[in-house]
């Protein structure tokens, strides 16, 4: 008989450093607020992860250590078996981080007069570490169609794409938007790169969570154009609740590509996993396909609770549905306010702590992004509070 996993029990995050609750008043200029900002779900972290970690604690010496012999063949059968993507051993290196790992990519690869392409509205640390390195940033913004998704602007990506370019950071899935990119474009990125030595960086944490019947395209598995100029990370801290256990992979094809970044990541042993990143790896990808399966269940139920309470309260502000991901991309255009009014709504009023359209760059404004993965009784209090808020404006 199948365990059921409780997604329903509120858990008490306070005193235990959680960055969502730990910095609201930095940040927000309150402490009284629900969190639903960074992207880390507040489920408990399932019991099969929890007890390999335990199991390690028992034995109270925490010296050097080896990577477990089942490290990399987990990790190989879990993207074949998922994503249909058969990746060799030697294409796999630990990295310490997806956001340290396009600071390393950008240093690797990137010289100082170098450019690095974005496409907002998009993770904003897409744009910041790079600048924060020293490289110019250039945006391809992508274009909002009719029934608020995106698609990628190939007309702006060929004007802007000059002899610099060196770099395109790709979010796949895309984040705030939630969209799975499918693979006709991808297709055409990766020939459009390739055709112009342009490196493409693939964010794909979410992509164990595609919902709604969609299904996640790595971008290096299309063509061999994708395999040949692409790095791609990944990891399973989002589908499994563990990003403070630091676990994430870089995946790389082509040899010339690998070789140099490789041999860097060594020099430096950026390579080394953590002693508790494998244990915590093998655990999830071995024993928690079922626990995912119902982890996007309640995800999907939550995403059509914030739908149709919006539809019927809160019609001026429209979820865009993600086809991955728990984080809802709210069009907050309908209400009629500026920057400022909007977040004032939000945190002073409604008493939410969201992230604000705008951080993600153009085509962001009037937008505030959410973070649905909370217990349903959690969610419907934040969108009562919402409610209120709103009602309290048109007053």
């Amino acid at each position: 008989m199948k365990k059921k996993y409780d997604f329903d029990r509120i858990i008490d995050r306070r005193g235990t450093g959680a960055l969502k609750l730990d910095v609201l008043e930095a940040r927000y200029g309150r402490p009284d607020l629900i969190p639903l900002w960074v992207a880390d779900m507040d489920f408990e972290t399932p019991d099969f992860i929890t007890d390999a970690l335990k199991a390690r604690l028992e034995h109270s010496v925490f010296g050097y250590t080896v990577e477990p012999e089942d490290y990399w063949p987990s990790v190989i059968a879990w993207i074949r078996e998922h994503h249909g993507w058969n990746v060799r051993r030697e294409w796999l290196s630990y990295i310490p981080g997806i956001v340290k790992g396009i600071g390393m990519v950008v240093n690797v690869f990137v010289k100082p007069d170098e450019k690095v392409i974005i496409q907002p509205p998009v993770y904003h640390p897409f744009r910041i570490t790079p600048e924060e390195n020293g490289r110019e940033v250039v945006y391809n913004p992508l274009i909002q169609n009719e029934d608020g998704y995106y698609s990628m602007d190939f007309d702006s990506l060929g004007k802007v794409a000059d002899e610099k370019c060196r770099l395109l950071i790709l979010s796949n899935p895309h984040n705030p938007g939630g969209l799975v990119w499918d693979r006709e474009t991808l297709k055409r990125l990766a020939h459009f790169c390739h055709s112009r030595g342009i490196i493409v960086v693939s964010d794909e944490i979410h992509c164990d969570m595609a919902l709604f019947g969609h299904k996640h395209i790595p971008f290096a598995s299309v063509s061999e154009e994708a395999a040949s100029c692409s790095i791609t990370f990944s990891a399973p801290t989002k589908t499994f609740n563990i990003a403070g256990i630091v676990s994430s992979w870089c995946v790389i094809p082509d040899e010339a590509l690998r070789v140099k970044f490789f041999k860097w990541l060594k020099a430096n042993e950026f390579d080394e996993p953590n002693m508790f990143a494998p244990i915590a790896t093998v655990a999830a990808l071995r024993n928690g396909e079922e626990w995912r399966r119902q982890m996007i269940e309640y995800i999907e139920g939550n995403i059509e609770f914030v739908e149709n309470w919006c539809a019927e309260h809160i019609p001026s502000i429209k979820p865009l549905r993600p086809q991955a991901s728990y984080l809802v991309w709210l069009d907050c255009r309908g209400l009629g306010l500026d920057h400022d009014s909007l977040i004032d709504l939000f945190v002073n009023k409604a008493r939410l702590a969201l992230n604000d359209g705008e951080m993600f760059g153009p085509g962001g404004q009037g937008f505030m992004r959410l973070n649905a993965a909370s217990p349903r009784k959690v969610l419907e209090e934040a969108l009562l509070r919402l409610e209120e808020a709103v009602n309290g404006i048109r007053a």
